[in-house]
């Protein structure tokens, strides 16, 4: 279920300060929500995969981690990221 180059390449650039720039947690997220949606589309065919369930949840509390840790930070980039991944996420 990895991410192609070219995918990745693509995140990095929209996402990232600079080209290069792999660590951030905008492109982190970006990176994480690709894969999940990856993973959602396979578990739509196969709903027994019991394995790609669990890594599915995984991802999903990973990427939590980082937009809890994006809101605390830069209220400004969590929003600008949110809106432009279509995702909504609860903030403490």
């Amino acid at each position: 279920m990895a991410l192609s180059k070219e995918k990745t390449a693509s995140l990095v650039k929209k996402y990232g300060k600079t080209g290069k720039d792999t660590g951030s947690a905008s492109v982190q997220i970006a990176i994480l929500t690709a894969r999940i949606k990856d993973l959602t589309e396979h578990l739509k065919k196969n709903g027994q995969d019991a394995n790609a369930r669990r890594s599915l949840l995984t991802l999903v509390g990973q990427r939590q981690s980082l937009l809890s840790y994006l809101a605390r930070t830069d209220r400004e980039e969590y929003s600008k990221v949110i809106e432009s991944l279509g995702i909504r996420s609860k903030v403490k």
